[in-house]
């Protein structure tokens, strides 16, 4: 199963100015991600954000639960001596409707190559994957409040 494709008529466009900003918080979003800082990583979800992938039985719900549960990820790779860089790219963005709170809502969709180098050894590509995302604006700053990750091949 793949993220849905936007259509024609989905693509009304977001500001130039909110899709620069939507694509400086990607990029900083999954730079912390791979430096380690599962903590950091999980903040760019609201406090109810859900993270969801079609390989796990059931998503991640609450900022909390996701720093933790990506933790134990992090850990994992340090344990094996390996290296993950997530590569995100054909970012689509179009409005969507704010709930309370939020200044803006935009829905993304994109795909997503995940890089994979142990130590000493050669990158390879670990996955491919689309995602699709709920992204929220509050007091100026973008969150996460849902994504949807759908792994190629599954």
């Amino acid at each position: 199963m793949t993220a849905p494709a936007a259509t024609a008529a989905d693509l009304s466009a977001v500001s130039a100015e909110s899709y620069a900003q939507i694509l400086q918080f990607y990029a900083h979003h999954m730079q912390l991600l791979d430096g380690g800082d599962a903590e950091g990583w999980a903040d760019g979800f609201t406090e109810d954000g859900v993270f969801a992938q079609n390989v796990k039985p059931e998503p991640w719900s609450g900022r909390s639960f996701i720093a933790t549960s990506m933790r134990r990820g992090i850990d994992r790779l340090a344990a094996r001596d390996v290296q993950r860089r997530h590569w995100f790219s054909m970012v689509v963005a179009t409005p969507g409707t704010p709930g309370a709170g939020d200044e803006e809502a935009v829905r993304t969709t994109y795909y997503a190559v995940v890089f994979e180098t142990p130590r000493g050894g050669k990158a390879s590509v670990y996955l491919s994957t689309t995602g699709a995302d709920l992204l929220v604006r509050r007091d100026g700053q973008w969150l996460i409040k849902h994504r949807d990750i759908f792994h190629d091949g599954v």
